[in-house]
């Protein structure tokens, strides 16, 4: 086939997924990919694709017999500049299921700008190909309209971002890129200094400390779209670098900052779905969502909630129970609407799931022609089996799970995650968007392993002040001024107001078992701008990556990223992480350990 070279002649004048009855009867241009290719007795039909969609081209010989010829040689994927008029396609040809399906473009010359070779996959099949496959041709994948769609809702939630913080007096600021490693919290992403030999810079994982000191700088208002990185273990929505919607204010409280972003999701949620939402969202603390619930990101759509059984075991004849709960520890219950309709297998298997999150064991009991039935039910008088039917609100053909732990939390979050289980399996979940704020986190939580305690969220978070004195004496149960936002079960953002006065923040240094060298040495810079009059603030961030998935209605992150990693961090595309040569590393003045293999 001649080659020729394409000019603004060929440049096109609509899009395929465009072409419409205002077009009817004028010439138009297009270029794109054939994405299909039919031969019917001599007329050649071939759909051209762009990010618009696909539009049917119609070669016919007795119209254009040289071009027609031409046409024979094309194959799937080759690029195209299509000239042709656009028709009605002849009465019962018409794909209603496409917006261009009731016409076509008969061609009176094309360019073959670009063949391709045998692909790996069917590019008309791509939904059902082996996803690292997909990933390993990436740009063969994203050529799947779902993923065009995905990016294009992801920029406009950027675009809608900017102009929304902007309108609200907000400055878009870089932070650097190459930091200092403060180890808390997840593993740093290392970066070896040539200039500087023996020292490393950290990659962000967030601009948390940079932002704090923007405020300490007058800055009253900042945000940024930015790039952080995390080296963890890797799932479905986490990924070694991911995108944070970053936001930070001066001389605010949580209320300030929770209206204005549930302004900002309004007016999200109407520009790319249509949807509206209510405010102002519901509030609740984190021990009222572990409680009701068994999670602190609930999702509300689910209507099941957990149930304390303190009051009806600890006066019963389940020696086991009452000891429990003598010694602190919790029973907790699931109430399951329509329940006692399961069969005993079933019951085991709910069991079997129950032990595989931690529990010792699943009690259950049912309600079945008026009476309680259970294994258990045996050691409650009828004083406790009544009190049991109300407490855990249950009824007739209703059933009770039940689990006991000494350690509240773990009791809940079991019977959190069956409540969870359970409702996907009936179709329970009910349509819609629900969003809640999780408010009063704790500030510390023990780590046993180091023996110590840590921060929940960061280590500048503030404290609640009426609990500031348990700070030495009860750290455990000193709340933050943390907020999650949530929706559907989904922690899409989270922040706190922060700690502006350097003795507070020496007192959590303190009860984070960091020595005042420890402290200075990791956070001096920080420590300094708060001894430089710094104003109350505080912000929030929002995963880019979760909230374009949840607005897609994705499962993965990675439906929303153009070039994402496996769950073992690697691009299979470009084969990053890779080797370097040992010039690179000399450079550098860092030796590569050998490995027992080598």
């Amino acid at each position: 086939m001649e080659r020729r070279f394409f000019d603004a002649t060929w440049k096109r004048t609509v899009y395929c997924g465009e072409v419409g009855s205002r077009h009817e009867g004028t010439e138009v241009c297009l270029n794109g990919w054939l994405r299909r290719r039919r031969d019917l007795g001599g007329i050649i039909f071939i759909e051209l694709w762009d990010h618009t969609g696909i539009v049917q081209i119609v070669f016919n010989p007795e119209e254009q017999e040289a071009i027609h010829d031409l046409a024979g040689e094309l194959r799937n994927e080759y690029v195209l500049a299509v000239r042709g008029v656009v028709r009605a396609r002849p009465a019962g040809t018409e794909n209603s299921s496409i917006p261009t399906g009731f016409h076509e473009v008969a061609v009176s010359d094309f360019l073959l700008l670009s063949p391709s070779r045998a692909l790996p996959f069917d590019m008309n099949d791509v939904d059902k190909v082996d996803e690292n496959l997909r990933l390993r041709y990436r740009y063969l994948d994203l050529r799947r309209p779902r993923l065009q769609q995905n990016l294009r809702v992801r920029h406009r939630i950027a675009l809608f971002t900017r102009n929304f913080l902007s309108n609200e007096g907000f400055l878009e600021v870089e932070t650097p890129m190459l930091t200092k490693s403060t180890p808390e919290g997840a593993r740093d992403y290392l970066v070896p200094s040539r200039v500087n030999p023996g020292m490393f810079y950290a990659l962000p994982q967030s601009p948390q400390i940079f932002k704090q000191i923007l405020m300490v700088g007058g800055c009253d208002r900042y945000y940024q779209i930015v790039k952080c990185f995390r080296d963890e273990d890797l799932r479905a929505d986490r990924q070694p670098e991911f995108t944070q919607i970053d936001i930070e204010m001066s001389f605010i409280t949580e209320e300030d900052i929770q209206s204005l972003m549930e302004k900002f999701m309004q007016g999200l949620f109407k520009d790319i779905l249509g949807e509206e939402l209510l405010l102002p969202f519901p509030r609740m603390t984190w021990r009222e969502a572990m409680e009701s619930y068994g999670s602190d990101k609930p999702d509300l759509r689910v209507s099941a909630k957990l149930v304390d059984l303190h009051d009806v075991f600890a006066d019963s004849g389940m020696e086991a129970f009452r000891t429990l709960l003598t010694e602190g520890g919790s029973v907790r219950g699931l109430p399951f609407i329509g329940g006692a309709a399961l069969s005993r297998k079933e019951f085991a298997d709910l069991e079997a799931r129950a032990k595989a999150l931690g529990a010792a064991g699943l009690a259950v009991f049912q309600v079945k022609e008026g009476t309680l039935k259970g294994p258990l039910v045996k050691f409650l008088d009828e004083a406790a089996q009544k009190r049991l039917l109300v407490a855990g609100q249950i009824g007739e053909g209703d059933a009770l799970l039940v689990v006991a732990d000494k350690d509240w939390r773990k009791a809940c979050g079991i019977l959190g995650t069956l409540r969870l289980e359970l409702a996907r399996e009936r179709n329970l979940v009910e349509e819609g968007w629900r969003f809640l704020w999780v408010t009063e986190f704790p500030l510390l939580e023990r780590d046993e392993e180091e023996n110590r305690w840590v921060a929940v969220h960061h280590p500048f978070t503030s404290p609640n002040m009426e609990d500031l004195g348990l700070l030495e004496s009860d750290p455990g149960n000193v709340r933050s001024r943390a907020y999650d936002m949530v929706l559907n079960g989904n922690e899409v953002g989270g922040g706190s107001i922060r700690i502006h006065d350097s003795e507070v923040q020496q007192k959590l240094f303190s009860a984070l078992a960091f020595t005042p060298q420890d402290a200075e040495e990791r956070f001096g810079f920080l420590l300094d701008a708060l001894r430089s009059g710094t104003p109350p603030h505080g912000g929030i961030a929002f995963g880019l990556d979760r909230l374009a998935m949840l607005l897609c209605g994705g499962r993965s992150i990675r439906d929303v990223m153009a070039f994402p990693k496996t769950q073992k961090a690697q691009c299979l595309m470009s084969g990053a992480p890779g080797p370097v040569e040992d010039r690179q590393l000399a450079e550098l003045h860092v030796t590569r350990a050998l490995s027992s293999k080598e």
